[in-house]
């Protein structure tokens, strides 16, 4: 691996940390529950994001595996708190 290639993915590892912990204190301190809802959305995409640049790091296909398990499952859980939040229940 190149060094200007490790360098930008410790970077961009740092900075999704970085926007990591922003996203957890807008779950903490989220005024509503759709805020949280959001924040917590947003944490599941940048956990699929750093799963996908550990692949990139560590040339294994079995981070993409994870992380397209990640984004599917951020999906459904994003649909089912909408719906709660929206009706009250989730499974009618």
């Amino acid at each position: 691996m190149s060094p200007m290639l490790s360098t930008a993915i410790t970077l961009t590892l740092v900075l999704y940390v970085v926007a990591m912990a922003i996203g957890m204190l807008r779950l903490m301190r989220g005024p509503t529950a759709q805020d949280r809802v959001l924040a917590l959305d947003f944490l599941s995409v940048v956990a699929m994001l750093v799963m996908l640049v550990l692949g990139i790091r560590y040339d294994s296909s079995m981070y993409f595996e994870g992380a397209l398990l990640m984004a599917l499952s951020g999906f459904v859980g994003s649909v089912a708190l909408a719906k709660f939040l929206l009706r009250g229940e989730v499974i009618e």
